[in-house]
C-alpha cells in the first residue's frame, strides 16, 4: 500500500499507484500510531472527491471529479477523534487546461505517484462537533 523511510518525527512515504491516498494515509498513521502531526505532499490522480461546507446548512456538498490530474498540493493536519485517527486534508488539484479545482479531500486514486511528508508531534489533539459551525473542531482542555 505504501513505502516509507523515517528520519527523527518525519516520515517520507511513497503511496503505491493505484491507491486511495486518504485511505492510506490513515492506515500508515496507525500502524505508525499517529495521532497528531501533520502532512503536506504532491502526486497525481485520475479521480478525486472534493467536499465544500456550505456555512449556512453546516452540510458539505461533495463532488467528484474523474480525469487525469496533478496534485499540486496536499496539506492537512492529524489529530484524534473517539480515539481513532482523524485527517483534516485539503487540496488542489491541477487539470490538463491548467484550471485548478480544490477543497477538502475525501477521497483520491492515485494514476502516477503520491509523495508525502509527515511529522509527528508529540501531543495529544483531539477533535469535537461544534454545534455552531458544524465542524469538527480541535478540542483543547
Amino acid at each position: 500500500m505504501y513505502k516509507f523511510i523515517q528520519d527523527g518525527d518525519k516520515y517520507i512515504i511513497s503511496i503505491d499507484n493505484h491507491q486511495e491516498i486518504m485511505s492510506a494515509l490513515a492506515a500508515f498513521c496507525q500502524e505508525q500510531g499517529i495521532l497528531a502531526g501533520e502532512v503536506y505532499g504532491i502526486g497525481a490522480v485520475n479521480k478525486a472527491t472534493l467536499r465544500f461546507l456550505n456555512p449556512v446548512t453546516k452540510k458539505y456538498v461533495d463532488k467528484t471529479f474523474e480525469e487525469q490530474m496533478e496534485a499540486s498540493s496536499l496539506v492537512g493536519n492529524i489529530s484524534e477523534k473517539d480515539g481513532k485517527v482523524y485527517l483534516h486534508v485539503h487540496a488542489n488539484f491541477g487539470r490538463a487546461d491548467y484550471t485548478v479545482v480544490g477543497g477538502h479531500l475525501l477521497s483520491a486514486t492515485l494514476n502516477g505517484a503520491c509523495e508525502l511528508v509527515v511529522t509527528r508531534f508529540h501531543c495529544k489533539i483531539d477533535r469535537q462537533f461544534d454545534d455552531e459551525t458544524g465542524l469538527n473542531l480541535y478540542k483543547f482542555d
